[in-house]
């Protein structure tokens, strides 16, 4: 007699939330074959042209090499849903680093080092990096959109908790987790949140959860008093076979918050490591480094840019600001002067005939369509060349590459009690606001960036706002 399949659902019920997931992992896994493999052929090729003295057919007997570098990538959890692009490019970074010291060692110890090149398997090793996290970036910018990508999820809570992370998750389609239903107690919060359907009470959540194949759900309660909290985590735990809490830890470190068992009792520990001695020398080490070489590589672009900007119009080719650094303390923040002689002036003057302006101004500080700004400089600004000057303030020390954005004074009450954190470290030349919209986020929005940037930074963060950075200053994104 075949079983029912009331029988058969609670066996075939994980088997279609793993099948859900196949899309999203194939295409990750194709790409980053895909990347590999091009990588590998660009380094023999490359050798090749330099005339190298070798066999190809050498290095194409290493193939099963790109098994294992995806064999460990699945370990590293590269094919997980929701992981952060920063812990995404530490865990490729670090995976790919470790299979390429593998296989040295193991070639050394079968003494083969005279038989491969050094030089290729240095070439492959950093090619391997860089393309791998190109492609998962280009293929989340085509495929994110796309309703089979990624994951559905539950919301539980249709409060301002849930409602932040209908809009976080919507706004970041590349995470792979896509809001599906929200769910809620209280009868007056149904109808919609941000778009997304509330569908009814928790309760409803086992039904749900079958009926529209959802595996993934998000406690978006931090207010529940403790005892609701547990009981829905207790209830609901075995409904999904991942289950995400929000605490209630606005404004804490988050990306490298880790976990402790206590004796039986969960502890978080958050460590801000950018207030810790020895992070703070390696950021100072790495940025001395790139700054120098950066500067080199720039100089000739330099040079064309200061004799652009003296052509173009009258007045000095630099302009330095006041700007407040580490501990509050004024220093100039030197560019390219992108703007007209007695700017302030003429700013007066254009919000006198344009008083409709005025309160973008006052909330921005910035203007789309800035009088002030010449030709040159407003192709500076959109490319951000006007601030390779400061490449100088990094060498003295009153910047870095990577840090909050350079403020004045009268902004400092915009910035409130983050002000204090914001007084601890070294402004940026670059930042995490300028790679998630620049000009086009709110001022609010730049000062929670600059906060979070204080609390979560490592030197993988760094690394992902730099080349972040390079992408948005080619394509112009937000900036005016």
């Amino acid at each position: 007699m075949l079983p029912s399949a009331q029988v058969l659902r609670p066996f075939l019920r994980p088997l279609s939330l793993s099948l859900r997931s196949l899309p999203t992992v194939a295409v990750l896994l194709a790409v980053d074959g895909i990347t590999l493999i091009l990588a590998a052929s660009a380094s023999v090729g490359i050798r090749l042209a330099f005339k190298g003295q070798f066999d190809p057919q050498l290095y194409w007997q290493l193939w099963p090499v790109i098994v294992g570098l995806l064999l460990i990538y699945t370990v590293a959890g590269l094919y997980s849903v929701g992981i952060s692009p920063v812990d995404e490019l530490r865990r490729l970074c670090v995976a790919t680093t470790a299979l390429y010291l593998g296989l040295s060692t193991l070639i050394f110890l079968l003494r083969e080092g005279t038989t491969y090149s050094r030089s290729i398997f240095l070439m492959a090793w950093l090619l391997s990096m860089a393309l791998a996290w190109l492609g998962r970036m280009g293929i989340r910018y085509i495929c994110a959109p796309r309703s089979w990508w990624g994951h559905p999820v539950l919301i539980l809570g249709a409060g301002k908790t849930g409602a932040l992370v209908v809009r976080t998750l919507k706004r970041q389609p590349g995470l792979g987790l896509k809001p599906v239903a929200v769910l809620d107690d209280d009868p007056q919060k149904q109808g919609f949140l941000e778009g997304v359907p509330v569908l009814g009470q928790l309760s409803l959540a086992p039904y749900a959860a079958r009926e529209l194949g959802v595996g993934h759900a998000i406690v978006a309660m931090p207010g529940v008093p403790r005892e609701k909290l547990l009981s829905i985590l207790e209830q609901y735990g075995h409904t999904f076979p991942h289950l995400l809490m929000i605490p209630d830890l606005f404004g804490f470190a988050s990306l490298w918050i880790s976990t402790r068992d206590l004796g039986g009792m969960l502890g978080l520990e958050i460590r801000q490591r950018l207030f810790l001695p020895g992070p703070r020398l390696t950021k100072a080490l790495i940025e001395l480094i790139l700054t120098v070489l950066l500067g080199v590589l720039v100089l000739p672009l330099m040079g064309c840019i200061m004799l652009a900007v003296k052509l173009d119009s009258p007045g000095p080719i630099f302009y330095g600001q006041k700007r407040l650094g580490k501990g509050g303390m004024p220093f100039t923040a030197w560019k390219f002067r992108s703007m007209v002689r007695d700017g302030d002036q003429v700013l007066v003057t254009y919000l006198r005939q344009h008083p409709h302006l005025e309160a973008e101004w006052n909330r921005d500080r910035k203007l789309k369509n800035d009088p002030r700004v010449t030709r040159v400089g407003r192709f500076l600004r959109r490319t951000s060349l006007d601030e390779l000057p400061q490449l100088w303030n990094v060498l003295r020390g009153e910047m870095s590459l990577v840090g909050p954005r350079p403020i004045v004074g009268d902004e400092i009450r915009h910035y409130a009690d983050k002000f204090e954190l914001y007084k601890r470290v070294l402004p940026g030349i670059t930042g995490l606001w300028q790679v998630s919209g620049r000009s086009d986020i709110t001022y609010a929005e730049r000062v929670n960036l600059d906060a979070y940037y204080v609390r979560n930074w490592s030197v993988w963060l760094d690394f992902y706002i730099l080349l972040q950075t390079v992408g948005v200053v080619l394509l112009g994104d937000g900036a005016y």
